[in-house]
């Protein structure tokens, strides 16, 4: 089940959360251990919407009965490349989990950008390219891969979908004296 795409967002707050455990000494050295969990979390504003519109929302946000329910969401404001690439982009060759550069082919002439997010075949997880990728190569990405992936599975470079639940068990919105809606969600990762 696929979030509903109209209305569209007005904004998306993007975040990163990677999972550290800290500790500090009494003479303020700090250690650090990454936990080597990485998700994706976002929050996404609905704002002066109709009651039509607040409705579409709110119905779908409310049935999925808080954190309990998953599904797929395709923010098109971040989920589509910045780079030149269209067509059809494979991995080139099998890679393990905690691969970080990943071999493709099919950008001939095309590219990826950094910031950009990716998503292989078989994989709930988003990625991100974190260095800039100009025709066939490796493709650096974050975090590194959470599962092996097939020699030519497919890259998706646009209309990425996240998998998510929604981030709280409550759900509320905002309705102002002239009759409009204001809604914010909260997304976190499914993995």
């Amino acid at each position: 089940m696929t979030y509903p795409t109209d209305p569209e967002f007005q904004s998306i707050n993007f975040r990163s959360n990677n999972f550290v455990t800290t500790s500090e000494s009494i003479n303020g050295k700090i250690k650090a251990r990454a936990i080597g969990a990485q998700r994706w979390e976002f929050t996404a504003s609905y704002e002066r919407l109709t009651k039509s519109e607040a409705g579409i929302v709110s119905a779908y946000i409310i049935s999925q009965g808080g954190r309990f329910g998953e599904f797929d969401i395709q923010p098109t404001e971040i989920g589509s490349t910045r780079g030149t690439a269209s067509g059809s982009v494979l991995v080139n060759g099998a890679h393990t989990a905690g691969d970080k550069t990943i071999a493709v082919d099919g950008l001939v002439g095309q590219s990826l950008l950094r910031g950009d997010l990716v998503k292989f075949a078989g994989h709930n997880k988003v990625y991100m390219v974190t260095e800039d990728l100009s025709g066939n190569g490796t493709l650096t990405i974050y975090p590194a891969l959470v599962a092996d992936v097939a020699n030519n599975a497919a890259v998706t470079y646009n209309n990425v979908a996240f998998k998510v639940r929604l981030a709280n068990d409550i759900q509320s919105y905002e309705v102002n004296a002239n009759n409009q809606y204001n809604i914010e969600v909260d997304f976190i990762e499914s993995l």
